[in-house]
């Protein structure tokens, strides 16, 4: 194949599986995309699915997932501890082979503009694919999630969709969609229940408040578990590797009188960003080789990348 991107939308809903059956369901049987994994958490109360091919048919995969997301999500009765604002949260698109930054932005556009016209759910773009410098972060466009943004995309400009709107899908909220590189989901477990000393943790990590470059965390806690979460975005491992994260948290922590217990990836991962150092463990949970991006890849679609 010598075009080749990624797609990894985000649906918020975690919790009742059968409806995210439903909507990884409708993103499979498209000739050039493939259902590579997905992942469901019930505290996050959010799914990841990762799909990979050909541009065009790896979009339309995206579409049809983001209409079913609207049919069965309600986000006046949802709630959990990440951010989002809307059904179809966020719609990323992530060059991998033959195809540029610039295109997979181009690619967004197409889509956003393709979503409201299915299914009159508004769009903002973000990150390579932003109209706006103050777009190009995602945390800008959640600020006050989805419940704050239904009210003041009414009456503030700068808060206006993309396309559409104003008003957001009255149970569906809005949608994120962009174009980026690829993006690691780290979840770091401490040996505490105590939120408040993952949310110091994640202050202190992230690049927003002068940590690690590429590093966006946040603290939450997982009531199932009975334990605080350092929730991590690397948004470029080549530039801060993952280990590097990982002792960071792990630094913090022992200030704190706290340890690591585990961590986990949510989604796939390159297998460059698991070159580690003697010595170094992750202390990663259910991991195996098909959580490697080159692996499921070559499993699934039978493509070397």
């Amino acid at each position: 194949m010598n075009r080749l991107i990624e797609c990894v939308p985000n649906f918020s809903e975690g919790c009742d599986l059968a409806k995210v059956d439903v909507i990884v369901a409708a993103m499979h049987g498209i000739a050039g995309a493939w259902v590579l994994d997905r992942t469901s958490d019930a505290d996050h109360n959010r799914s990841v699915v990762t799909l990979a091919g050909e541009p065009g048919a790896v979009a339309e995969a995206a579409l049809r997932g983001v209409g079913k997301a609207v049919e069965l999500i309600d986000m006046t009765r949802q709630s959990g501890v990440h951010p989002r604002i809307g059904a179809a949260d966020v719609v990323p698109f992530i060059p991998l082979d033959g195809v540029t930054m610039q295109e997979c932005a181009a690619l967004a556009h197409r889509v956003g503009r393709e979503i409201w016209s299915r299914y009159c759910v508004p769009v903002y773009f973000y990150e390579a694919a932003a109209s706006r410098p103050d777009r190009v972060n995602l945390e800008n466009i959640r600020k006050g999630q989805c419940e704050a943004l239904r009210e003041e995309a009414l009456r503030n400009p700068d808060r206006a969709p993309d396309v559409g709107g104003p008003g957001l899908h009255p149970t569906a909220g809005a949608s994120a969609v962009g174009a980026r590189k690829i993006l690691i989901a780290f979840n770091i477990y401490l040996d505490t229940p105590e939120v408040s000393v993952a949310k110091e943790i994640a202050r202190a990590i992230r690049a927003s408040n002068g940590g690690l470059p590429c590093v966006k965390a946040m603290g939450v806690e997982m009531k199932a578990r009975g334990a605080a979460q350092v929730s991590i975005n690397l948004t470029d491992f080549e530039v801060t590797p993952l280990f590097s994260v990982f002792e960071a948290v792990s630094v913090e922590a022992k200030q704190r009188g706290r340890k690591i217990t585990s961590s986990e990836i949510i989604g796939l991962v390159p297998r460059a960003a698991l070159e580690l150092p003697p010595g170094c463990d992750l202390l990663l949970e259910n991991f195996s080789l098909d959580r490697i991006l080159e692996n499921r890849l070559a499993a699934v679609a039978n493509i070397a990348l």
